[in-house]
């Protein structure tokens, strides 16, 4: 089996496990937590991380801190992992969906402004995949309307985006607030993981106060709010800065991987896939995603599962957030399309991306995938 993703934890991981098990600071108190979260804020070009539970507590408590709840509404794109949505309901707010770009499969700029209301707070991007999202058109409609970015930086990790005015930044300087997730298949992984990183003093220590259940600040069992245990341990912290560490051979060794198989694919249109690069940004190739041409008479499903019958592991894309049943039940999205997103997420999958991948496992992934056309 070619797995569709496989960690690699060979650089310090162990020797600083080994140092958290012999000081005895296992816990959110010790020092790799620390140097973890100054590692990610450099990274991201922002002054604060506050290290949490995992990408979905980075999304709650990202949008508590902004002080989002009922009556308000926050536009996101309708491609993506349903944390994004679920943050946004479980404040007791609204989520407005937009559609897709239909070359990178991010969030459409050129939709946003339409889906503005009065009681619309934020814009939550999110980076998809590959290429991030189109950001200075973002950025001007926040400005012009008066609205807060969270920017769902998960899967670009080290990615970069070049503006109209030629200045080059980190994908997750943007937000007033931006969140990672460091579940295995990210560039970084803790295991279970997550971060907010801000550039506000004030949001950075409202964070950390939600992250940590809200202590009082003279009394600390004496709670004026409710706030979370998303705290992240020493030892998680521990793998993160080892794998940050890495950062930049990950990154090398992800683009590798999308070259070997833009190469194997060249001589086959039946498969869309993304752009190496756009104007702002070359593809950093997190996954390695193809779309099924309309021609062919089937689609992602039934492709996924003869190519696991050959041993070839993949995964699904997202589905709509204004598709899923237990939004749709709850009375969100009637009557909503977003046909790009329709599209993509019925005929979209990708391939084993991991940075364990070698490229004999990437011909072999590729031998299938033209098989499916025979």
């Amino acid at each position: 089996m070619i797995p569709v993703n496989e960690p690699l934890l060979n650089g310090n991981e162990a020797k600083y496990l080994t140092e958290c098990i012999k000081s005895g600071w296992v816990s959110s108190e010790g020092q790799f937590v620390h140097k973890f979260e100054a590692l990610i804020a450099e990274i991201s070009e922002q002054r604060y991380g506050i290290a949490v539970a995992n990408g979905s507590a980075a999304l709650d408590v990202s949008i508590a801190a902004l002080g989002i709840g009922p009556g308000d509404e926050v536009i996101l794109p309708t491609f993506t992992i349903i944390s994004c949505a679920a943050a946004i309901i479980r404040a007791g707010a609204t989520p407005v969906v937009v559609d897709s770009e239909p070359v990178t499969w991010n969030i459409d700029p050129t939709q946003i402004e339409s889906e503005i209301t009065p009681r619309t707070k934020a814009i939550m991007v999110v980076h998809i995949y590959g290429l991030p999202v189109d950001m200075d058109p973002v950025m001007e409609i926040a400005r012009r309307h008066g609205l807060k970015v969270i920017e769902d930086s998960a899967e670009q990790i080290g990615q970069t985006y070049l503006s109209k005015a030629g200045k080059r930044r980190a994908v997750g300087s943007f937000g007033d607030l931006a969140t990672y997730s460091f579940y295995p298949n990210k560039h970084v992984t803790t295991g279970e993981g997550g971060m907010v990183v801000t550039t506000d003093t004030a949001l950075a220590e409202r964070c950390r106060s939600l992250r940590n259940l809200c202590f009082g600040k003279e009394r600390r069992f004496v709670h004026e709010e409710l706030g979370w245990n998303f705290r992240m341990s020493n030892l998680q912290a521990a793998v993160g800065v080892a794998q940050a560490e890495r950062l930049s051979h990950t990154l090398q060794k992800k683009r590798q991987i999308g070259r070997w198989y833009d190469e194997l694919l060249a001589d086959v249109p039946e498969f869309e896939r993304l752009p190496t690069r756009t104007e702002y940004a070359e593809n950093i190739h997190w996954v390695y995603g193809v779309v099924l041409r309309d021609s062919l008479l089937f689609d992602a499903a039934e492709a996924m599962k003869k190519l696991g019958a050959k041993g070839i592991g993949t995964r699904p894309f997202f589905w709509p957030m204004h598709e899923q049943p237990v939004l749709r039940r709850s009375g969100l999205f009637a009557g909503v399309t977003r046909p790009v997103a329709e599209r993509i997420a019925r005929r979209g999958f990708y391939l084993p991306s991991g940075v364990a991948l070698t490229r004999n496992q990437a011909e072999e992934v590729v031998r299938a995938l033209k098989d499916l056309l025979k």
